[in-house]
């Protein structure tokens, strides 16, 4: 192959396919498989059975457990985290002049 392979294109593949999408819901069940493998791949149409139950699920709820679990509070003293210093001087951006932008004239 030519170092310009890239630039090259087969324009008559395209050409013989029809322009037009298929109407309504296409159905291809042919990826299903029998339910015997490790993780068997079912058909569109099968049932699946949902893990959240409609009563419980409330998304304040839950969020306010992820966070109760997830803060250590044995790690808090004082509304601070232990360890924590102060952040040294502030975040200014470089000037150009730092950066070496200036213009010569």
């Amino acid at each position: 192959m030519s170092k310009a392979g890239h630039a090259y294109t087969d324009d008559k593949l395209g050409d013989e396919l029809p322009r037009d999408a298929p109407d309504g819901q296409v159905n291809d069940p042919s990826y299903k498989t029998s339910g015997n493998e490790a993780i068997p791949v079912i058909d569109d149409d099968d049932a699946v059975e949902d893990p959240i139950k409609p009563g419980a699920a409330d998304s304040d709820k839950q969020l306010e457990q992820d966070e109760r679990e997830a803060i250590d509070k044995s790690n808090i003293v004082k509304e601070r985290t232990r360890h924590a210093t102060k952040p040294k001087g502030t975040y200014a951006e470089p000037s150009d002049e730092q950066m070496g932008l200036t213009e010569e004239v």
